[in-house]
């Protein structure tokens, strides 16, 4: 029976081991990237969203239906239905699953995906094809999800309350193209008109406001009673952190005031001073009732240091809910100023904290209207953190429980499970990890099965179904306890590891022992504690713990091979009966071990053993043979030795005489005690011993032997006790000593010897268990050698005195005194044969060794040491006997040679003249290489004269204090440099003993460590040799690149593999190709087989420098070889020009370019490669086999070889078909080729005669073209390098001083006022109301009535309709209210907006009715048409001044320096480099650039240098050294021309320049300005600039003062400065000679029009920079651009205007025409800048371009067309594209809601409104009621809305407090 169960038993070992290496995880693949995974708990289905498709999978993910969403046409920028006639760009575009929610009420499936701005559907759960709701054209109400794949979305499916609605709440983060809703309540059925998926109210949603600073990333969302909560990841720009963040609203709070949201923190317990993890992962959230926790991994990337970090921490959400209501009683109740640093408004900004009651948060536990909503707090929950780990992410977590304890599975960045169990003491241990799928990222989505029993987890394309417990699987109660899952426990009445639930008495005390807890069933004691062999009787065996037992049960006694028997149970304890067999003693032992097992009788289920001892008393005396009594009464048995019989036996109650008992073994008879305890060797020695207890032994019959040196003498008797035996000459040349292990006989029989040593009262257990800490060694007589190693006199004379060993001067050689007649006690000299080494720095410090013979007998007799007639100092600790003194050297001052002296005992010995030690002194003068990498690992080669100065071990080199390591010592040294904390430039020092060996300018850099980019492929074959190109940086530092693979074997596989564990590894591959700085490529190393039991991480060894081979786009990963079927027969016949080959996994680790093929010594063409197939083209004609076989013919067939990597395949052999065609190639191909050639050479001579004519006429017209073309082209090129160095220092003046932005009110001064008929001096920019100080409060506060009255919208719209119908009512009247207005207004600017909305429908209607809407907005002949300037104007501002100002600034840069850089005409503003053919100089000037020194007069600086013209008038000159001068000052700053003073001092006299003065040039009637030419002021002149003072100029001075220029214009009436005007011809000349004159004037003028291509061509970029900042759709686009364009979209469909154009039009007048012109045409609206005529005229030309752009209007060109047009006619429809594209794409953008604009316009309100003259517009307003009172009090009369209202009567109030304004004023 008993040999039944053990093979049951090793049987079931056997399967459950098989079981367990076969074992593989069940999962599922995708064809695509899986998005998310959700489990139905009621039919365990599990359902996965994926790219582009739907899974509908059952529990043990078997595919039951599968859906397909995707792709489709779609665009991020166009809203659905999507239309390709719509939306042209929309393409074929992936649909990623952004939320998978089950709504198991309603037997439905919830997905949203990122195609058609994250539209949702509603589908069966039956049946993931049944699509249930699905609506793509509602607009962007039913937006749910985000498009963007990279922003998350989260959801939750639940009631608002207790039997309401089923509604989806969604918190998601805003993408570039997202509508900006975070977060939202969305309904699943139709309710009250509206669909599902649109938001549960028009409340129920967040936006973040408009260009948000911050950006969400959500988590996760759960619900806890009445709350719907939200994690998530929010990264704040102002101040930049990212903080994770709960939210909490109430699930029935339509309104959203109950929002609450609160920061996470998570704290790393291992480094407390670190911050709190940055971002949280994952989160779950388990437990029961009130005691759920929300479990959440927060993780750290490695970009600080140290690597990616992870940690796991638990927030109850009782204590989430309690810090929630304080925070919410803090800001209820606090005070308003404490609050503003804690609390804030969620995605918008600052809240208002306080005044509320003290019960408000419990009166109003959802919040209200009345108070604070939505509130965000910075206030807090922090939790350290009770898991971490570093190296690796955790990337999901989910939360159970087992039997009260909890589990937590947590999901990694390289593809594991990590198993672990959660104390209640808050501490944790994870007890388990699975590899899922190695270096795979585990999703977030972790999911428990509908039965707990497992998990699923998805990687990038997989789902995998692991088993939450293996306990099956630990075979044994110790292998269950060692696992420590707290899912198992050993089952004691079943005998196996299981769940509680699964053991039918696990509630019975003891049946079920928990694997964390209770120690498994053991045999803790035995009664008695062994037994002899030859005894039989009863074993109590004391069990804990025992399990309860019933009546029933019955436990049985398995006790060796005796069959089972059932055992008597008392308490805890067990009786067995002892067995029938005992096996034999083993051989060495003096006992057997037998098994006694405890067996349930129910199945004879095994309960637990024990080894229990019989022992054998006649073994023991085997044990030691020389001690058989002490061996036999010293044991741990009880036996005793009988003395009469000689043997060992179990010892009796009742001993007799002659008995030595148990544990008495000093009763034994023994010798011990020798003496002496050493004997020469070759000598006769006689040695006494003693003995004790020898009464019954007879001297006489003692002998003594040794078995190692095999002699036996007899024993005599000296007296009582004491013997003596003599030795024989014993001789053994093997060692110096050699222990004798003497043995005593009596009659044959050994009697206990302790002469033989070991320890002393060592009997058996001593033999067996090792030396006793109580006991001393025993001492044994030894054979000694004095001639052994002792060759010379010290050596003989050092030896052990006990030895007696003399130095015999006859013999030359130690021996034993006795053996000597002549010894000596004095040794010869002192000899020294080396040193070493023979070199030394000067100094000193380092260690010489000399070595010869008769050195001194002991350290003591070296009584000096010199070398080279140095001191030396001896170093005892060094020294050996004769052989060996070391000392250290002094210093020296200089390189000298000498000998070496010892004094030994007063006897010197030198050495001998090839024996010299020589001083030198080392220099290094270079190393190479010079720099290298931060981490070290660098092999210099140090060069210079002596470093091999001492020896490798007092050579020392360092860089800043960090050793190099000395690898190679000799003429030149090579080190390996260490780590080092800096970079940079650091001295190489080197250091011979204690001093530094002098290397100036010796230095070695450090540079940062190459870093590691890319790398591909990602994978490789096991079998290695695949080429893997690495990108990076800072590669060239390296010397020596190696790819690393470190192979840790995996726990599971340790356990499961039969052919013994695998053991961890470290694989190098160094076959590399450095390629440059950037690139290297590695040929991957083989690593052990089976990569799938390994943890396989790749590196890139760069000297020092380790990289993981790891980048975004995953880990470099080893796959197993593929497989390959041989041939059939082992012979392929090649047929149809192609080789077929059949395997498996081809193309999982290589492709077609790396895959190679050989036939024979050849190769094979590789055309495709799949997973399973490879075709090859072969040669044509069959090439010879690599190996030939001379006798087989089937071997003489080429091999057909198959080479991935460095791995070779050979298949088999390949025939081919030997038959010859019936024509060969080499007759057909020149029977066809020759004709052909013939008939095509006469062909092409036939041609070129015909073509060579006509050739010389193209070259002769293509010669003029070109060089026309090139000198136009030469220019523009030396014209636009110029002007780029010059726009450089502009550039740079622009980065020093900024871009003179004028402030808001200057700016919308200017836009709104500067117009007017008073310009600058407009009331509105003066800002003065003249009003007495008795009357400012009255009228002030009746201006106050008046704007109160304006914000009636019944009033104003009144007003302006009866201000319109004034005939009186100019248009420029028109233009000025409406200025007024906007200033009016501006402190309410929605009102505004809504006034101007209101207003553009009337005007809409009325062109729509006339039938004329394309005429809309063409001028500004209305108040609402000028409104719309001025509120594009306002809403742009912030846009021109942080996006389009600056290349609009530097295209007025570039304008203005291309300008000034030829000559400009000061008369006729007429410039030879312009835009403008009308502004164009008509005539070649002579001129010449000059650069001029400046000295500010007054101001202290240095001269600063400015380049002009010598063409230039002393005016233009002026200019350009304000400019210059003034440069980082605003323009209003700058002194004017007039109002300062040029000096020029050639000489010692000095000379006011000047315009025109006594010395200008006279032509008659006409005179000329003064130019620098006229005064001839040379290059590198110094002027002086200063300030006009009258008085300053001398009384004499023939100069003009700066009025006297005007004077003399007046007087003359005829200046000119460069060319006279055309028409101004000399009186002299009859007309007919005056039109000719004209005729030649016009055409030499149309010759220069080449100089606009030229400046075109200069300023081209500048002006295409301006298009595109202008024209670029996307996140810069201002919201009012596309809230407009979206208003006229609108009502064009409102009105049925399908017609394209008319809708252009109205887009270019309100935004392109309107705005961009005005300010391009004026760029001192918005810059603080004087725009010069000349400049105007070139931006006027570019204004008309843009203009031309905007318009649909195909312009056709002629030669008569003016030159400005034909200028940019070729970049015209580009232009034109760019706008349709802007247009299109605005229209394609998120909408612009009402909330979000107005909402942009109050925060401009509330920024600016305070630095405007409110106040005067609203006088300067008050004048048109005053002028057209009557007919406005009228028309409010009129109307009963403002009857109702009382305007009229409000309005005479005003009248009436403002009647005496005209005189006050």
């Amino acid at each position: 029976m008993a040999l039944q169960l053990w093979t049951l038993i090793l049987l079931g070992l056997v399967g459950t081991s098989s079981s367990l290496r076969s074992r593989k995880l069940d999962f599922f693949r995708s064809e695509t990237e899986l998005n998310h995974l959700v489990v139905d708990e009621a039919s365990g289905v599990v359902y996965v969203g994926a790219v582009n498709t739907l899974y509908q999978l059952s529990a043990d993910l078997q595919l039951e239906q599968q859906a397909a969403t995707g792709p489709a046409l779609d665009n991020k920028k166009c809203t659905p239905p999507i239309e390709a006639s719509q939306c042209h760009e929309a393409v074929l575009t992936d649909n990623v699953n952004q939320l998978l929610l089950l709504d198991p009420p309603g037997h439905r499936l919830v997905e949203c995906g990122s195609l058609f701005k994250g539209i949702c559907a509603l589908r069966a759960l039956s049946n993931i094809s049944t699509r249930l709701f699905y609506e793509d054209g509602s607009g962007e109400k039913s937006f749910v999800a985000s498009n963007d794949e990279s922003v998350a979305t989260v959801g939750l499916v639940s009631t608002t309350g207790p039997g309401g609605e089923r509604v989806l709440f969604v918190g998601k983060g805003n993408g570039p193209h997202d509508n900006g809703i975070i977060v939202s309540t969305r309904l699943l059925d139709r309710a009250e008109g509206r669909e599902a998926f649109e938001a549960y109210t028009d409340h129920a949603a967040y936006k973040a406001g408009y260009l948000s600073t911050n950006t969400q990333q959500f988590v996760a969302a759960f619900e806890d009673g009445a709350y719907v909560f939200f994690v998530f990841n929010q990264q704040d720009k102002h101040p930049a952190q990212n903080r994770t963040l709960l939210a909490r609203m109430c699930k029935h709070d339509p309104f959203y005031y109950s929002y609450l949201e609160v920061d996470l923190r998570c704290h790393d317990p291992s480094d407390t001073q670190a911050p709190p993890f940055g971002t949280c992962l994952a989160a779950s959230v388990a437990g029961p009732g009130d005691h759920r926790v929300l479990y959440a991994v927060f993780g750290r990337d490695g970009r600080g240091g140290g690597g990616p970090h992870a940690g796991l921490c638990l927030f109850p959400l009782a204590e989430v809910h309690a810090k929630m209501k304080a925070n919410r009683n803090a800001c209820y109740t606090g005070a308003r100023e404490a609050g503003r640093d804690t609390f804030y408004k969620p995605f918008h900004g600052d809240i208002q904290c306080g005044g509320h009651g003290p019960g408000a948060s419990e009166s109003f536990p959802c919040g209200s209207e009345h108070l604070p909503y939505p509130l965000g707090s910075r206030d807090g929950l922090s939790a350290t953190a009770v898991l971490q780990r570093g190296g690796l992410n955790l990337t999901a977590v989910t939360v159970t429980a087992e039997n009260g304890h909890t589990i937590a599975f947590l999901g990694t960045s390289d593809g594991r499970i990590l198993k672990v169990y959660l104390a209640p003491d808050g501490s944790s241990a994870e007890y388990g990890s699975v590899l899922v799928e190695i270096n795979k990222r585990i999703k977030r989505d972790l999911v428990l099965a509908a039965d707990k029993t497992s998990l699923y987890a998805m990687t990038q394309d997989k789902v995998f179904r692991l088993p939450v417990q293996e306990c099956v699987s630990f075979l044994t109660c110790e292998q269950c306890r060692s696992s420590q899952d707290p899912y198992c426990g050993w089952c004691v009445v079943e005998g196996r590891c299981t769940r509680r639930a699964e053991c039918p008495r696990a509630e019975e005390s003891g049946h079920w022992l928990w694997s964390r807890d209770k120690s498994c069933v053991a045999v803790t004691g035995a009664q008695p504690q062994n037994m002899s062999r030859r005894a039989q009787g009863e074993v109590q065996l004391t069990v804990s713990p025992l399990p309860a037992l019933s009546e029933e049960d019955e436990l049985l006694c398995l006790f060796g091979e005796s069959p089972p028997h059932p055992a008597r149970v008392e308490g805890d304890a067990v009786t067995c009966n002892s067995p029938s067999s005992i096996p034999s003693t083993p051989p060495g032992q003096d006992h057997v071990a037998v098994n006694v097992q405890l067996l349930f009788g129910r199945g004879n289920v095994f309960l637990t053993s024990h080894l229990y001892p019989f022992y054998d008393c006649r073994e023991a005396v085997n044990l030691a043979e020389s001690l058989p009594c002490i061996s036999c009464a010293s044991n741990r048995w009880t036996c005793q030795w009988d003395l009469r019989y000689h043997e060992c036996r179990e010892a009796s109650p009742n001993p007799e005489d002659g008995i030595i008992r148990a544990h008495m073994e000093d009763s034994c008879p023994q010798f011990l005690n020798p003496s002496p305890l050493v004997i020469p060797m070759n000598h006769e020695t006689a040695v006494a011993f003693q003995g004790k207890n020898l009464d019954t032994v007879k001297g006489s019959s003692l002998h003594v032997g040794s078995d190692l040196l095999k002699f036996e003498e007899p024993v005599s008797t000296q007296e009582p006790g004491s013997f003596l035996f003599r030795t024989p000459k014993l001789s053994h040349d093997g060692n110096e000593t050699l222990p004798l292990h003497l043995y005593v006989k009596s009659y044959g029989k050994n009697i206990d010897s302790r002469l033989q040593g070991g320890w002393a009262d060592v009997g058996l257990e001593g033999a067996r268990w090792g030396r006793p800490a109580d006991c001393r060694p025993l001492p044994t007589v030894t054979l000694y050698n004095c001639s052994f190693g002792r060759s010379d006199c010290s050596l003989c004379l050092a030896a052990d005195p006990a030895y007696k060993c003399v130095w015999c001067s006859g013999q030359s050689r130690c021996v034993y005194e006795a053996l000597c007649s002549n010894a000596t006690s004095e040794c010869p000299p002192p000899v020294i044969t080396r040193i070493h080494p023979e070199t030394g720095p000067l100094g000193g410090g380092i260690h010489v060794t000399i070595l010869g013979s008769n050195l001194g007998v002991k350290a003591d007799d070296v009584t000096r040491v010199t070398v080279a007639g140095r001191n030396c100092t001896f170093e005892p600790k060094r020294y050996s006997v004769s052989t060996r003194i070391v000392c250290a050297i002094e210093a020296a001052e200089a390189p000298f040679s000498g000998g070496v002296e010892v004094d030994v005992n007063g006897k010197l010995g030198h050495s001998p003249p090839h024996v010299q030690f020589t001083y030198q002194q080392p220099q290094p003068l270079s190393v190479a290489p010079k720099q290298g990498p931060q981490a070290g690992g660098t092999l210099l080669t140090i060069s210079g004269t002596h470093l091999d100065t001492g020896s490798e071990e007092d050579v020392r080199v360092t860089l800043n204090d960090v050793p190099c390591k000395v690898v190679q010592f000799g003429a030149q040294l090579q080190c390996v440099t260490g780590p080092q904390s800096v970079l940079g430039e650091l001295p190489l020092k080197i250091y011979y003993g204690g001093s530094q060996a002098p290397s100036p300018g010796v230095t070695f850099t450090y540079r940062e460590n190459p870093v590691l980019r890319a790398f591909e492929p990602l994978r490789s074959f096991v079998s290695g040799g695949r080429s893997i190109n690495v990108t990076g940086q800072g590669f060239s530092l390296i010397q020596r690149f190696a790819m690393v693979v470190i192979a840790e074997p995996l726990q599971s596989w340790r356990r499961r593999r039969e052919a013994g564990p695998l053991q961890p590894m470290t694989v190098e591959g160094t076959e590399y190709v450095f390629y440059n700085d950037s690139k290297v490529v590695f040929l991957s190393p083989a690593v052990p087989e089976e990569p799938e039991a390994y943890n396989l991480t790749a590196l890139i060894q760069m000297d020092g420098h380790r990289a993981l081979l790891r980048t975004e786009a995953g880990a470099f990963e080893y796959v197993a070889d593929p497989t390959f079927e041989n041939f059939t027969g082992g012979v392929k016949k090649q047929v149809n020009k192609l080789i077929h080959a059949r395997g498996t996994n081809l193309n999982k680790a290589m492709t077609l370019q790396e895959a190679e093929a050989f036939v024979g010594a050849e190769r094979c063409i590789m055309k495709t490669l799949t997973e399973t197939d490879l075709y090859c083209e072969p040669p044509e004609v069959q090439p010879p086999p690599k190996r030939r076989q001379k006798r087989d013919t089937t071997h003489n067939l080429p091999e057909f070889i198959v080479k991935f990597g460095s791995r070779e395949w050979v298949l088999g052999r390949v025939e081919y078909d030997t038959r010859a065609s019936d024509l060969p190639l080499s007759l057909i191909l020149p029977l066809v080729i020759v004709p052909m050639v013939a008939v095509i050479a006469v062909s092409v001579y036939c041609y070129w005669r015909k073509s060579q004519q006509a050739e010389r006429e193209y070259e002769k017209i293509k010669s003029q073209l070109e060089g026309l073309e090139e000198s136009v082209r030469d220019r523009c090129k030396k014209e636009f390098t110029d002007l780029m160095i010059e726009m450089e220092d502009q550039t740079n003046d622009v980065h020093e001083a900024g871009i003179p932005v004028l402030d808001y009110k200057t700016y919308t001064d200017r836009v709104f006022f500067l117009p007017s008929k008073d310009g600058d001096k407009d009331v509105m920019i003066t800002g003065k109301l003249d009003i007495p100080e008795s009357r400012r409060p009255v009228v002030e506060q009746a201006l106050y009535q008046f704007s109160n009255l304006l914000n009636s919208k019944c009033f104003l719209i009144n007003f302006i309709h009866t201000l319109e119908n004034q005939r009186e009512f100019s248009a420029r009247a028109k233009v000025y209210f409406a200025s007024l207005l906007t200033v009016a207004l501006h402190g309410k600017l929605e009102y505004y907006t809504d006034i101007m909305r209101t207003l553009f429908l009337e005007l809409m209607e009325q062109y729509v009715v006339a039938k004329n809407p394309k005429l809309m907005l063409r001028r500004s002949e209305t108040v609402v048409e000028r409104m719309l300037s001025n509120w594009m104007s306002i809403c742009l501002y912030q846009y021109l001044k942080d996006s389009a100002g600056e290349p609009l600034y530097k295209l007025f840069k570039a304008i203005k320096h291309q300008v000034e850089k030829g000559p400009v005409d000061a008369v006729q503003k007429k410039a030879k480099y312009t835009l403008n053919d009308t502004g164009l100089l008509g005539d070649d000037v002579e001129y010449a650039p000059l650069t001029v020194s400046v000295i500010v007069q007054d101001e202290g600086v240095d001269a600063i240098p400015v380049k002009v013209l010598n063409c230039d008038t002393i005016s233009q000159v002026k200019e350009k050294i304000i400019d210059q001068v003034y440069r980082t000052q605003p323009c209003s700053r700058w002194p004017k021309a007039d109002s300062v003073v040029l000096e020029w001092r050639p000489g010692s006299t000095a000379q006011i320049l000047s315009d025109l003065d006594l010395t200008s040039q006279r032509e008659g009637r006409w005179k000329r300005f003064n130019t620098l030419m006229h005064y001839n002021v040379r290059d590198g002149a110094t002027l002086i600039l200063s300030k006009v003072w009258v008085s300053q100029q001398p009384e004499d001075s023939q100069q003009d003062l700066p009025g006297e220029r005007h004077a003399l214009l007046e007087e003359e009436n005829r200046v000119w400065h460069l060319v006279r005007p055309a028409d101004e011809v000399d009186e002299g000349k009859s007309k007919r000679g005056s039109v000719k004159e004209k005729e030649r004037t016009k055409a030499i003028t149309e010759i220069y029009l080449t100089r606009l291509l030229s400046v075109k061509g200069t300023l081209q970029q500048f002006v295409d920079n301006f298009f595109q900042s202008v024209l670029a759709p996307g996140l810069a686009v201002p919201p009012a651009v596309k809230y407009f364009f979206d208003f006229l979209d609108e009502q064009a469909e409102k009105h049925d205007i399908k017609d394209e154009d008319t809708i252009h039009i109205w887009k270019t007048n309100s935004l392109p025409l309107r705005f961009w012109v005005n300010i391009l045409k004026n760029p001192h609206f918005i810059f603080d800048v004087h725009v010069h005529e000349v400049v105007d005229a070139s931006l006027s030309v570019i204004a008309q371009t843009f203009m031309d752009a905007c318009t649909r209007t195909e312009h056709k060109l002629s030669r008569d067309s003016p030159s400005n047009k034909l200028l940019y006619a070729k970049e015209i429809s580009t232009y034109k594209k760019m706008v349709e594209d802007y247009y299109k794409g605005i229209r394609q953008m998120v909408q612009v809601s009402d909330q979000d604009m107005n909402t942009h316009l109050a925060e401009i309100s509330r920024a600016h409104t305070d630095s405007l003259n409110t106040l005067v517009a609203l006088h300067q307003l008050y004048q048109y009621t005053q002028k057209y009172y009557d007919e406005i009090i009228n028309a409010l009369e009129e109307d009963p809305a403002a009857q109702k209202m009382q305007l009229a009567f409000r309005l005479q109030q005003i009248a009436a407090a403002l009647e005496n304004k005209v005189t006050d004023l």
